[in-house]
């Protein structure tokens, strides 16, 4: 049976391997590497945003929590189909109309302040690490429940893929792995909805039925996880706001040529994301029916494994031929598309220390192409083992909670900065450090103290701090606004960089 689940996840990696060799061919300038050369089609960037969405949280944590908590889980899927509102509206053309390769580039060209970018990079760095950590500890459950190793040596293993797809292949190979992940998640979310649906004869009240019986009808009602009154608005507040802040998201809409794909590749992404999200609620109240809560809290504490485990015993069980090939093709396609986000996020925190940080605040843009990328490919390294660092502390945890809790930090700490910088004439540089500043810190310091971490021992006894923790951002922009002075040269600038943002032209000065 080993030997058949290694074949299955070796086939699967293979695949992915044999992308990433491809695009490594074509990958030599910094705008390959950073964003696939800005060639990318609506449809290929609305599926790699999708692949990027459908993370570990969605395929593993979403499930999770609804076969433990009910109802509570589901409310995680639901915001997580409004989550893309604001960029649509709000935010992706003028992201794509003035920056080039990172988030950093457009707070500098709005504040054509060095000091400024910096902050970004602070900012870009730390939210991508909290996302990153949660994709890692669904991955190490995932190796450690299909291939019988260590969860520390399956998260060393996951480290190891991620620095490999980016050092290769860039963005052009992280996105065509996101796309052939997307495909093959949706796939299997098919397959395993129909298998369950037919467990209950095509019924699907028949399962919520059961659920009640099993558990009792807290189960199909709110407030077996999120407890306090509040919880499910600062959630929502989380997705809504968080989205526009993640950094690995946003650097998405560099890897097309103009702002109406950009626009359209969200709407692909929401068509798709959309129906994978809808079915996580009755995965989950399944994998609490067939499995039973106390075998997927065996399997792993934080649920992260309910929904394989559903996987197997809708294949025939455990021990089962049938139980094994649909539980190792799942693992295998999630390890994929876990590998293919911390990829994402891997190369976005690359770009934001080699483009940004070494190419515009240390060398102050005098870096030839080829330098730039073997220092973006150096800090991938880096990042990379951080990133096992901090995954080798998360054993246990539910990954949706985790998740949810780096775009609180988002909503927090970036999404004031992007907003401010767009539409606020007088925001400056000073705005942004203290944006970044007391989002970051708030956000950080109020998660920790919260439920999610301390359990019953909460200080702050809001599980997604948000709704605190994104006002304290925004009063941190303001604040050093105010502190940093009215500057009439800055604002003057304001209009033109506006034009540019919302109509993607240049003013011409002569005029």
């Amino acid at each position: 049976m080993i030997g058949l689940t290694v074949g299955i996840f070796l086939l699967i990696l293979s695949l992915t391997l044999a992308i990433t060799y491809w695009a490594a061919k074509r990958t030599n300038t910094a705008s390959e590497f950073y964003a696939a050369g800005g060639s990318l089609s609506a449809k290929e960037n609305g599926f790699a945003l999708a692949g990027d969405w459908m993370s570990a949280a969605a395929f593993l944590g979403f499930s999770g929590l609804v076969a433990l908590y009910g109802m509570d889980g589901s409310l995680y899927a639901v915001a997580a189909l409004v989550g893309f509102l604001v960029v649509l509206m709000l935010i992706a053309e003028p992201m794509r109309n003035t920056g080039r390769f990172t988030l950093g580039d457009v707070i500098a060209e709005r504040m054509q302040s060095r000091h400024a970018r910096l902050a970004a990079v602070v900012g870009t760095i730390v939210v991508n690490l909290a996302y990153m950590v949660p994709q890692m500890a669904g991955a190490g459950a995932l190796i450690k429940l299909m291939l019988g190793i260590s969860y520390d040596a399956s998260i060393v293993l996951v480290g190891i893929g991620m620095i490999v797809y980016v050092l290769f292949g860039g963005m052009i190979a992280t996105t065509w792995v996101q796309i052939v992940k997307a495909v093959l998640l949706l796939a299997a979310a098919i397959v395993l909805v129909v298998m369950l649906l037919a467990a209950v004869s095509f019924h699907p009240l028949t399962l919520f039925a059961s659920v009640e019986h099993t558990y009792g009808p807290k189960m199909l009602m709110p407030g077996n996880y999120l407890k306090h009154p509040l919880d499910v608005l600062s959630l929502f507040m989380s997705f809504i706001f968080g989205v526009a802040g993640l950094p690995h998201i946003m650097t998405r809409f560099y890897t097309v040529p103009d702002a109406r794909t950009a626009r359209k590749s969200v709407l692909w992404l929401m068509f798709l994301a959309g129906g994978f999200f809808l079915v996580t609620t009755l995965i989950g109240f399944a994998a609490a029916t067939f499995v039973g809560q106390p075998a997927i809290l065996a399997a792993d504490k934080g649920g992260n494994l309910a929904l394989p485990l559903l996987a197997q015993y809708l294949g025939g069980g455990v021990g089962t031929l049938g139980g094994q090939v649909f539980l190792a093709a799942i693992c295998a396609i999630a390890f994929a598309a876990i590998l293919a986000v911390v990829a994402g996020l891997t190369l976005a925190s690359s770009g934001a220390i080699a483009h940004d940080l070494y190419v515009n605040v240390i060398r102050k843009g005098r870096v030839s192409e080829h330098d730039q990328v073997r220092v973006a490919k150096i800090a991938t390294l880096a990042v990379g083992a951080i990133a096992v660092g901090f995954g080798l502390l998360a054993q246990g945890i539910n990954v949706g909670v985790l998740v949810i809790l780096a775009i609180a930090v988002a909503a927090s700490a970036n999404f004031p900065i992007i907003f401010l910088s767009l539409f606020w004439r007088r925001f400056n540089t000073a705005g942004v450090i203290g944006g970044i500043a007391v989002g970051l810190i708030s956000s950080v310091v109020l998660a920790l103290l919260g439920p999610a971490f301390l359990q019953g021992k909460a200080i702050f006894p809001i599980v997604n701090p948000t709704i605190l923790s994104m006002p304290l951002g925004f009063m941190g922009a303001l604040l050093g606004t105010w502190i940093g002075g009215r500057n009439p040269a800055h604002e003057a600038r304001f209009d033109a960089f506006s034009f540019k943002a919302h109509s993607g032209m240049v003013v011409n000065k002569e005029q």
